[in-house]
C-alpha cells in the first residue's frame, strides 16, 4: 500500500469491451463528483508505460486513440500477460500508488486478475461494473473485430461466468446515463459523506 495517505472509500471497477464507451462513462462519473473526491485510474497506463520503457517507444503516442497503438496493441497485449503472469498484481498496484482521493474509479479492467486484485485489496470497497455496447454501435464508434485481440482475454476476460454489480447499457436506445449512473453516483457520495 506503499504512496497511498488512505485506503479508498470505494472503488468502482469498469470493464467492457473495445469502444463500449468506459472512457466515456467513466469520465462522466469523475465530472459529476470532480477532482477532489473521485481519480480515474487506468490500468493500461502503467501497462503502456513499461511497455513504451521497455521497447523504446513514443507513450504519448501509445496512449492515444490511433493507428501506432493499434499496430502494437496485440504485442502489447502479449507482453503484459507474460508480466501478469508472473505478478498478477503488477499494473494494479502501479496504477493506484499515489492515489488519494475517496472514490478510485478504475477505467478498464480487462481479467479475471484484474477484478480479483481489488477485490482482495478492497473487499468492502469494491464494486464492478460492465459497460456494454452492441456490435453495430462500437462499429459507428470506429470498431473493427481484430484477431488476436478482440478474441483474446484482454477482450474477453471478462464475459462470462462474472456477476457485476451494476450493468451500464451505452446505447442510444437505452435509458440514459444520467439515469442508469444516478444510483452508482450515489453510492459514491454516501461513501464521501464521512469524507
Amino acid at each position: 500500500m506503499e504512496d497511498r495517505v488512505s485506503a479508498p472509500r470505494l472503488v468502482l471497477v469498469f470493464s467492457g469491451k473495445r469502444k463500449s464507451g468506459k472512457d466515456y462513462v467513466t469520465d462522466l462519473i469523475h465530472d459529476r463528483l470532480g477532482s477532489d473526491l473521485c481519480c480515474i485510474l487506468r490500468l493500461s497506463g502503467p501497462l503502456k508505460q513499461q511497455y513504451a520503457q521497455e521497447h523504446g517507444l513514443d507513450l504519448d503516442l501509445l496512449l492515444g486513440t490511433g493507428l501506432y497503438k493499434e499496430q502494437y496493441r496485440a504485442d502489447m497485449i502479449r507482453w503484459g500477460e507474460t508480466r501478469r503472469r508472473q505478478d498478477p498484481g503488477f499494473f494494479c498496484r502501479l496504477a493506484t500508488k499515489g492515489a488519494r482521493q475517496p472514490v478510485w474509479v478504475v477505467s478498464d479492467a480487462r481479467r479475471l486478475s484484474d477484478l480479483q486484485w481489488f477485490w482482495s485489496e478492497f473487499p468492502q470497497q469494491t464494486q464492478s461494473v460492465r459497460v456494454q455496447s452492441s456490435e453495430e454501435t462500437r462499429k459507428k464508434r470506429g470498431w473493427s473485430f481484430t484477431a488476436g485481440v478482440d478474441d483474446g482475454e484482454s477482450e474477453c476476460g471478462l464475459d462470462s461466468n462474472i456477476e457485476f454489480d451494476w450493468m451500464i447499457r451505452n446505447e442510444a436506445n437505452a435509458p440514459s446515463l444520467d439515469e442508469q449512473l444516478q444510483p452508482i453516483l450515489m453510492l459514491a457520495e454516501e461513501a464521501t459523506d464521512h469524507h
